[in-house]
């Protein structure tokens, strides 16, 4: 490090700031000292750091083992942005979201010694495990429990759903039906709050619910029900996944997406925009949620204030081509409509409906 700072003419202080991501560095300073690292080829002793400061350069992140879009797509940007301040991530997986597994998991990581600790918490069980946490550990869920006071970054679930619902509505559609995810999910509860909140909201009873799990498979099962039933004319699937199965189903049973059926979903994976139709969605924002976790964790882990401890990110709705107004044959079905496109309408959540 003294090296480093002789080439690049500071003190061995700014040195420490530039590789510990300190904000309070200018841009050129910055960039001198990088330039000295690069030539140099100096790399930081993560072991020897650990030693001096009491705090190491580790951050412990526990998740289900799940090859689910939204989880692996937050783990990777969590990853990224840890890199980018010089934090390397290591994860812990439990194949049963249970409070024991999850505990011992926790438990894990304080034996690693990290500096603090993410817990992707989607269900009730796995958010529940945090309480064997001791005060004062620097800890950060994501997607987790709105109603504990632990911080928290997640997904504005509610209103990525009204703002499906509210798209297949301004299209024309008399009402929306939806096919959930798995209930003990934080995610798809709030999915179906905002669904119901938007038929509310329009003055509409919300028809059945029809639960499912997050698979294609599941989807298809419930789109066999759907496609069988003349009145549905639109259909919020709580993910990409399921959506891909209910439009399997539809084709089966000669019902045509968008023409017949409109058909939204959440995630935005990619292959949305590639399907037959391509699929209007919600996208969230993966990378500002995996930015607002390490502002809360690393905000911990240097005794700052961290103002609000819960946030949350507005997704946004991306429209293609799996919505359109009803088909006539549809609108004698279901009731005349007056339609409007998603364009004409405020579709993007987050804004004012």
């Amino acid at each position: 490090m003294a090296d480093v700072a002789r080439l690049a003419q500071v003190s061995h202080q700014t040195v420490s700031r530039v590789l510990n991501g300190h904000q309070h560095v200018s841009e050129p300073t910055r960039l001198r000292v990088q330039a000295a690292i690069d030539q140099l080829g100096y790399r930081p002793n993560r072991v020897a750091r650990a030693l001096v400061t009491g705090r190491s350069q580790l951050l412990g992140v526990v998740a289900q083992n799940s090859t689910l879009y939204g989880p692996v797509s937050l783990l990777a940007a969590f990853e990224q942005a840890a890199a980018e301040v010089g934090f390397v991530v290591t994860a812990h997986r439990v194949d049963v979201a249970d409070h024991g597994s999850v505990t011992r998991a926790l438990e894990r990581h304080r034996d690693q010694r990290v500096a603090g600790i993410v817990v992707i918490a989607p269900t009730a069980s796995v958010s529940d495990a945090i309480d064997a946490i001791p005060p004062g550990v620097p800890l950060v869920m994501v997607d987790g429990d709105p109603e504990r006071s632990t911080p928290l970054v997640t997904v504005d679930q509610v209103a990525g759903a009204y703002a499906a619902t509210r798209c297949l509505l301004d299209a024309g559609h008399r009402t929306v039906w939806h096919v959930s995810g798995p209930p003990d999910w934080f995610d798809s509860a709030g999915r179906v709050r905002g669904w119901r909140s938007a038929l509310e909201d329009a003055g509409l009873e919300a028809p059945p619910l029809l639960p499912a799990d997050w698979s294609a498979a599941s989807g298809y099962r419930a789109g066999q029900r759907l496609a069988q039933m003349p009145e549905v004319t639109a259909v919020f699937a709580a993910n990409d996944h399921l959506a891909l199965g209910i439009l399997r189903a539809m084709s089966e049973h000669g019902r045509r997406v968008p023409h017949d059926v409109s058909v939204v979903g959440f995630d935005d994976v990619p292959e949305a925009g590639y399907l037959i139709p391509s699929l209007t969605t919600v996208r969230p924002d993966f990378d500002a949620v995996a930015r607002e976790t390490l502002d809360l964790l690393l905000a911990q882990v240097g005794d700052h204030e961290i103002g609000d401890s819960q946030r949350t990110i507005a997704p946004t709705l991306v429209e293609r081509d799996s919505v359109r107004p009803p088909s006539t044959e549809s609108v004698g079905q279901a009731g005349a409509a007056s339609p409007r496109s998603c364009s004409q309408a405020s579709c993007t959540a987050g804004l004012e409906p």
